[in-house]
């Protein structure tokens, strides 16, 4: 029990810059990878790559490639609506008539 030795004001000083340390080590980025934004979400990579792919995460191709092709990205706006309003719908596939 040793947080009983220190006062009230010892102790929310100790609490104020272990939380400055946390905040100082945590800066959003501009965009994530697929993989950051798996992590970040609870899903798997491939599941997030298939929400990307269905339009249901607003999400860019990276101009550096990797391999045959080129990799999503998904920017701290579009996390930060996601977590507010949650995935868009699935679109509608478009019937051709003839």
């Amino acid at each position: 029990m040793d947080s009983f030795k220190f006062n009230n004001e010892d102790r929310l000083g100790r609490i104020e810059r272990l939380l400055q340390q946390l905040l100082d080590r945590w800066v959003a980025k501009s965009h994530y990878s697929v993989e950051e934004f798996a992590v970040m979400m609870k899903l798997s990579a491939d599941r997030v790559r298939q929400l990307c792919n269905q339009g249901r995460i607003r999400a860019e191709k990276s101009m550096t490639r990797s391999g045959p092709c080129s990799r999503w990205v998904i920017s701290h706006a579009e996390y930060e609506r996601i977590r507010r309003e949650g995935f868009l719908p699935p679109r509608i596939k478009q019937v051709k008539t003839s």
